[in-house]
């Protein structure tokens, strides 16, 4: 029997997906061989790849002004790589901090050598709200995460700023249509929503790319030179993108990312309405501002917090509900391949926990 994932990354993978991952493992396409076996020059791998760039481009109805290039090295590489490419040298960077993930971002631009610099955060709450803030200084980009799966804050509207705006997506990557009139970049690690660990994809408005392009760094990091060989300057990771490929085929056969947005709704708003309507469970996060994919709740019991994820785990196939280890409590992730139906039923047994418990 398989589990019921609700981990925050790796995610679970569409159960159909891996059943075509299954099929094609030994014979690609009945070709005789498997995708990680032939070289990335060939022009069997070199479609596949091209499929997932057009795919990618689609769901989010982005046309050529944008690049769509894989790296190696997840979301966490790109911190340094994406503060070195596109700081300019009169003009600071400025990074909007939700915890964890931007802090991270914006200290390694600073290892990196640019002009970095926090401008708001909700640090003065821990972290229960997105901040909001008028963004009209002259910067060389505005920097946020979109979703933070810590806390489980979510931007519902992206900040609208004089400056390009960098948007790390890791965890809300590929669930929902997005106006990318603002955004010069796009990226996240691919292992929640949109495949497996391995690599980051990142979707850059073209004229970012131009300030880089006469930049000295080493030339794998920078990333013209991956656009100008089309993620192909060295072996990518080839397997991961295979899988990516077949998510960008699932989510258009769900319907696209409206539809995938429509659902992720759905099941979140299930599980907020129980917590809300419960004396026992509480939400970290302000109304406004709660994550459509990473669900953070408690007991307020340390004790009870602990009894419930580790009995959903060994009683009723649930992985993944502990909280992460710098908040505590709990946590259900809710990707766009956890089924509404997977869904109720962690809420029947959150209802049934708070019965025996509460």
């Amino acid at each position: 029997m398989r589990q019921y994932n609700f981990s925050a990354g790796p995610s679970e993978l569409p159960l159909e997906v891996l059943k075509e991952i299954q099929e094609e493992l030994l014979s690609y396409k009945n070709n005789g061989f498997s995708i990680m076996e032939i070289s990335h020059r060939s022009s069997y791998y070199e479609q596949m790849q091209n499929d997932a760039i057009k795919d990618a481009k689609e769901l989010y109805g982005i046309n050529d002004d944008y690049e769509v290039i894989f790296v190696q090295g997840g979301a966490t590489m790109q911190f340094s790589l994406l503060a070195m490419n596109f700081s300019l040298d009169n003009k600071p960077c400025e990074y909007i901090d939700t915890d964890v993930w931007t802090q991270k971002a914006c200290e390694e631009a600073i290892l990196a050598g640019v002009n970095a610099k926090i401008v708001a955060s909700s640090k003065d709450s821990k972290y229960n709200y997105i901040p909001k803030i008028a963004l009209n200084n002259d910067s060389s980009y505005t920097y946020i995460c979109s979703n933070n799966t810590v806390h489980g804050t979510q931007y519902k509207q992206l900040p609208i700023s004089n400056s390009p705006l960098i948007v790390d997506a890791s965890s809300d990557f590929f669930s929902k249509k997005l106006d990318f009139s603002n955004i010069g970049v796009l990226y996240g690690g691919v292992q929640k929503n949109a495949g497996i660990a391995g690599f980051a994809c990142l979707i850059i408005r073209k004229d970012l790319l131009e300030r880089s392009k006469n930049k000295t760094m080493p030339k794998m990091f920078n990333y013209n030179t991956y656009a100008d060989n089309n993620s192909l300057f060295n072996t990518p990771p080839t397997f991961a993108i295979y899988v990516y490929a077949k998510i960008m085929k699932w989510i258009k056969a769900k319907g696209g990312l409206d539809a995938i947005n429509q659902e992720n709704e759905i099941k979140a708003k299930y599980l907020y309405d129980i917590i809300d309507n419960s004396n026992f469970y509480k939400a970290y996060v302000n109304n406004d501002d709660r994550s459509v994919m990473n669900v953070c709740f408690t007991t307020g019991n340390d004790e009870l917090d602990l009894e419930f994820w580790s009995k959903a785990a060994k009683e009723h196939n649930m992985l993944g509900l502990k909280g992460h280890k710098k908040l505590g409590g709990l946590r259900a992730s809710i990707y766009n391949s956890a089924s509404l139906e997977k869904v109720k039923i962690l809420g029947e047994y959150m209802k049934e926990y708070e019965r025996v418990r509460g």
